[in-house]
């Protein structure tokens, strides 16, 4: 009887160990995480995004595309809502990185070192450098999952601090939370498919032909409509003129002093002068759609997220387009992160 009582604790013990052994810890998981980091090709990730930051909820599908060899790091990310005036897509290439807004047929090309000045989340690498980067991560298996929380990186500095969960065999993204300093969530990325070492090539990534992909729908021009119906095109645009909107957020020591409307053959520009210790100007006016790619060149600058749209932004302006609007933000007193700030502030205002 006392040898079966041993036999069973031996045999109790020995699932036990093998049961833990099969366990891995933080550090075996970071190891594998930074060993995935140097050894990957590339990626393909589709992802949902539920967005808590701007004047109201937002949901984008995004889909990224990653390709890196001894040359460069290559980028496609499309990020694509209920509005398709809205969607765009970011790409790195040989020649640049580059915001693309097929709707207007508008391409800005600037030298950049995005996507490696900030974090990203819905990078898998970007997610991966976080944790490595936090020497006070937080770590938790949570049955098939394992959870990292994380300080970020992010150019909106209300998002402070993350949860990263990762599939255990695979070590995929499974989705990832960011919420503010008082654990309001903020955004929540659920990857829905993910797939490794996908074979891309440089073409993949070429401007024109992302712009022309079928699946992004570009308006038809007024040359291009049907007899007879210009004059209904001209007689609405005229009608739906934008209403002008103003910044909900005035950095301490700016106030608005001067409006200004004028009316060109474009359309109306209005231009708002906002000064004193933080001086700043704002214009707006209706986005014109191109008959062919139209290529912007702005220099030294980053797309920038802005919630509700991709910016661009350079040492001293911060562009982006909004509701078939171009705004155009210059400034040589305010950060970059007061410049997103008050961008930010003007979704969904109206005119005063």
């Amino acid at each position: 009887m006392r040898k079966r009582w041993l036999l069973c604790l031996t045999m109790i013990v020995l699932v036990i160990t093998v049961t833990a052994c099969g366990e891995k810890s933080q550090e075996d998981v970071v190891k594998d995480l930074d060993k995935t980091l140097q050894e990957m090709s590339g990626y393909q990730a589709e992802a949902t995004m539920a967005l808590q930051t701007g004047q109201e909820p937002r949901s984008y599908e995004v889909d990224v595309w990653h390709m890196q060899n001894e040359k460069n790091k290559y980028y496609r990310v499309a990020l694509k809502n209920d509005n398709e005036e809205q969607n765009q897509m970011i790409i790195r290439n040989d020649d640049g990185v580059f915001v693309l807004t097929p709707a207007l047929n508008k391409s800005f090309r600037f030298q950049s070192d995005w996507p490696n000045n900030n974090s990203q989340v819905y990078l898998y690498e970007s997610l991966i450098s976080d944790i490595l980067m936090d020497a006070e991560r937080t770590f938790a298996v949570h049955e098939d999952k394992y959870v990292f929380e994380t300080k970020t990186n992010y150019q909106n500095k209300n998002l402070h601090h993350q949860e990263i969960t990762l599939d255990s065999k695979s070590l995929v993204p499974v989705s990832v939370k960011i919420y503010d300093p008082d654990y309001e969530l903020l955004v929540e990325v659920t990857f829905t498919n993910f797939e490794m070492n996908k074979s891309f090539d440089e073409a993949d990534f070429d401007t024109e032909k992302n712009m022309t992909a079928a699946d992004w729908e570009v308006p038809a021009m007024a040359d291009e409509a049907p007899e007879g119906t210009e004059t209904v095109i001209e007689e609405e645009q005229q009608s739906e003129e934008f209403a002008v909107a103003y910044p909900t957020y005035e950095p301490q020591g700016s106030s608005l002093t001067d409006s200004e409307e004028i009316q060109g053959e474009d359309g109306k520009r209005v231009i708002l002068s906002y000064t004193g210790e933080k001086s700043f100007t704002i214009i707006q006016e209706e986005a014109q759609t191109v008959p062919a790619m139209a290529e912007v060149e702005v220099g030294a600058g980053d797309p920038v997220d802005l919630t509700f749209t991709v910016g661009i932004q350079t040492e001293d302006s911060l562009s982006w387009t909004y509701d078939g609007v171009d705004y155009f933000l210059a400034s040589n007193d305010l950060s970059p992160e007061e410049m997103m700030a008050v961008a930010r502030s003007m979704e969904g205002t109206m005119v005063k």
